[in-house]
């Protein structure tokens, strides 16, 4: 036996060159690596969140990051607390400019001039916590006008950030020097996002890889990118933009769109083995939304037969408006009401998510 692997030893030597050895031993470490590599990434869940814009994937990565007790870096909290600012002050234009535009009478027709300091502010304005104390008075002024509130409550007649109400409301503590954003107003900051955002997780000690695209339209080309190796879509909808149109084309229903999308995507022939999960999201809004008689969810959806201010009812439509564009009915779809922006909340549905995903990533590998 010795003398066979001298004498093979011998051939390979005289064979080859001593840099065509090394060359095949690093060739054969690299086939290796690649193999590892295919192995891991078999075990990895990649969970990649769609949906149209505004419907909360961001914010549903943020809080997957504050569950699994991962830090923001100073250096993101410092950009989310001039998004912060940016947010309040373009919002509290949006209503000024509304008020204008929808004829509503100042309450307070002092307030005027502070409406029109704030018509005045650049939106490309680099803002720091000096900056925006200058304008923190006349907010605050504006805010509690009952003209730039009831401009609020016809917020579905132009393009208003969700989280506007919830910055006002917590102006006092927000415009003070020394302030630094809290988890909660990470959360409600908003920031569309641009191209692909994703990291990963160790969980049960399984790498989640989780995925987040831009959802408006000009973004959503990039989708096609992140489609490889996918375990699970979760799809999320803004269930409280029954009322609103697109701001890409200010026509298009917001929700029939997310519809379509959903339609596109789970009915594709290339998602045929990915689970899907459906977050019907910003139950908070939806819940708040009718509660106001400015607003129905008939007059957008004649189809709906239920009360119009009852929660349950108008959450059912929804869901059933969703499940019955699906045409293959084997095909699983788990679906949740969520609140992005509700920690507990968010703890308690992925809990539920994360075995459904894990079950069916078991599966998968037993069939490699």
């Amino acid at each position: 036996m010795t003398s066979s692997v001298f004498s093979f030893s011998c051939c390979l030597r005289f064979k080859f060159s001593p840099e065509e050895i090394e060359q095949r031993y690093r060739s054969q470490e690299i086939d290796k690596m690649i193999e590892k590599d295919k192995q891991q990434l078999r075990r990895q869940v990649k969970l990649l969140l769609l949906g149209a814009g505004e419907s909360g994937k961001s914010t549903f990565l943020k809080q997957m990051k504050i569950i699994h007790g991962i830090k923001f870096e100073p250096d993101l909290v410092n950009e989310y607390q001039v998004t912060i600012y940016q947010n309040i002050i373009r919002g509290m234009k949006v209503l000024v400019d509304a008020r204008n535009k929808l004829n509503i009478p100042w309450e307070n027709e002092s307030n005027e001039e502070y409406g029109n300091f704030i018509l005045k502010f650049d939106n490309n304005t680099k803002l720091d916590s000096r900056l925006f104390t200058a304008y923190a008075p006349s907010l605050s002024r504006l805010w509690k006008d009952s003209s730039i509130r009831r401009a609020y409550e016809r917020r579905r007649e132009f393009q208003l950030s969700d989280s506007v109400h919830y910055f006002l409301d917590n102006l006092d503590r927000i415009s003070r020097i020394e302030y630094i954003p809290t988890n909660k107003d990470i959360l409600h900051s908003r920031k569309a996002t641009k191209g692909i955002s994703e990291f990963t997780i160790p969980i049960n000690s399984i790498p989640f890889r989780f995925v987040d695209v831009g959802g408006q339209r000009s973004q959503r080309q990039k989708w096609f990118q992140c489609f490889d190796s996918v375990t699970s879509i979760l799809f999320l909808v803004s269930s409280s933009e029954f009322d609103q149109v697109l701001v890409e084309d200010r026509k298009t229903n917001r929700l029939v769109e997310s519809r379509d999308i959903f339609d596109t995507i789970i009915n594709n022939i290339i998602f045929q083995q990915v689970s899907f999960i459906l977050f019907l999201n910003k139950t908070d809004l939806l819940e708040e939304k009718l509660k106001n008689q400015e607003t129905d969810i008939s007059w957008y959806f004649p189809e709906f037969k239920g009360d119009s201010h009852n929660l349950l009812e108008v959450q059912k439509f929804l869901l059933d408006f969703f499940k019955r564009v699906k045409r293959d009915p084997r095909k699983p779809l788990f679906d949740h009401f969520t609140t992005a922006v509700d920690t507990e909340n968010i703890k308690v549905v992925f809990n539920a998510v994360k075995d459904t995903i894990l079950q069916k990533n078991l599966e998968q590998l037993m069939l490699q």
